[in-house]
């Protein structure tokens, strides 16, 4: 029913996890609850940031939530089970917006739950394997940002480099200034190591799965956000106050870099799981 229009591009599918009123960095921290009655599933809570909650051909949410909350194992509190967007009681809120920017058509919304009643068959694996499904499902989905992000980066040197060329300050192009070489060179080289640990990474998720390469997937979304945000943001500066403006790609892509550092799980998140590992792998602790 889902599954080939989705593969087909008919429709879109929404992912809701985060939540307004708890620290949703920590993903056993949602409330949204999920209670079963007879051979139904009852969700009541709210969610936000939701992508493409808004977008009209999104026809499916994929929602996150507690049905085992005293289970005294809290990795197994969690599921995750298909909602129809016309299910009654699911309510679009509002569009959000970061830094100003609502990204439509796709957009992220807050997303209403009240007394929405789904099918037992729309439990996803199971109840209680909520949590273990994120984790498959966020890994590949962080490195996709940092493609893009990589993309951004890349086109945004490429602009700023024609920029450098096509302007003059003090009688000179922007391009003979020192200070304009210096950013342009820390630019080609950022983007370089980001290229190189992502593709790295994304060798590692080939050859071990994504499970097997949590340490390169953690390396990679918590470095090449904020690398590719200091490219995009150098670029923005040669531009002058139209790399502001939406006449150039580089606002909206340095939001789209500022956003993803919140997105799939905050850096400090990612940073504490890898060092984590990386203690354990050297010194065994």
């Amino acid at each position: 029913r889902w599954l080939r229009p989705l593969l087909a591009g008919e429709i879109r599918s929404s992912y809701a996890m985060t939540e307004p009123q708890v620290a949703s960095s920590d993903a056993t921290n949602v409330e949204l609850r999920i209670e079963q009655e007879g051979d139904h599933w009852v969700l009541n809570g709210r969610k936000w940031f939701i992508t493409s909650a808004m977008y009209e051909r999104t026809q499916i949410f994929i929602v996150m939530g507690k049905s085992d909350p005293e289970n005294p194992n809290r990795h197994l509190q969690q599921s995750q089970i298909l909602v129809p967007r016309d299910t009654p009681g699911v309510t679009l809120v509002r569009p959000l917006t970061t830094l100003g920017y609502d990204d439509a058509p796709l957009g992220h919304a807050e997303v209403l739950f009240e007394n929405v009643r789904v099918p037992a068959e729309n439990m996803l694996l199971g109840p209680g394997r909520g949590f273990e499904i994120a984790q498959g499902r966020l890994g590949p989905g962080r490195i996709h940002h940092c493609m893009r992000l990589i993309g951004a980066a890349q086109r945004s040197l490429e602009l700023a480099c024609a920029r450098a060329e096509s302007r003059t300050t003090f009688g000179r192009k922007l391009s003979q200034h020192q200070s304009v070489r210096e950013d342009l060179s820390r630019c080609f080289s950022e983007i370089e190591m980001g290229r190189l640990l992502l593709l790295k990474t994304c060798a590692k998720m080939d050859e071990l799965t994504p499970q097997g390469a949590l340490d390169y997937i953690a390396a990679a979304k918590s470095t090449v956000p904020l690398l590719m945000q200091n490219v995009i943001d150098r670029c923005m500066q040669i531009h002058g106050a139209g790399g502001l403006t939406e006449d150039y790609c580089m606002a909206d892509a340095f939001n789209y870099a500022r956003w993803c550092r919140q997105a799939d799980g905050p850096d400090q998140v990612h940073q504490m799981a890898l060092g984590k590992m990386v203690i354990k792998r050297y010194v065994g602790a």
